[in-house]
């Protein structure tokens, strides 16, 4: 049985940072292309970012370029995304995401595997 946990959200102001992680239990990390995404209110869910299975490809979204970064430690069994600048805007719940695959594409419906989320709120 997969499980993802997320931890690190939390409370931030505009131009500060927050460390997201997701830990994977019930099987190796090292097996799945992870990312993440959001959902604000109102809004669909949405592609932030992604790493391979191998870590070496990773992918961003237009809107985070430059600003966050997306890790894994296969031996730790977990993914982390460092959010720096954060805006107003990017005020979402952060979902950790898995598909057991080499890669994780941008569509919600390719995702295997979802962590119950962790809200961040950015205040200017």
């Amino acid at each position: 049985h997969v499980q993802l946990v997320e931890s690190g959200g939390g409370l931030a102001q505009a131009g500060g940072s927050l460390r997201l992680s997701c830990a994977v239990s019930g099987r190796t990390a090292g097996n799945f292309a992870m990312g993440w995404f959001r959902q604000a209110p109102g809004k669909e869910r949405e592609f932030v970012a992604s790493i391979s299975r191998n870590g070496i490809s990773p992918d961003y979204a237009d809107f985070v370029k430059g600003r966050f970064t997306i890790s894994r430690d296969n031996g730790e069994n977990t993914v982390a995304l460092r959010m720096n600048d954060l805006k107003d805007e990017d005020t979402a719940v952060y979902y950790c995401a898995a598909r057991l695959d080499l890669r994780l594409r941008r569509a919600a419906r390719e995702v295997d595997y979802w962590g119950q989320g962790t809200q961040v709120t950015v205040s200017s």
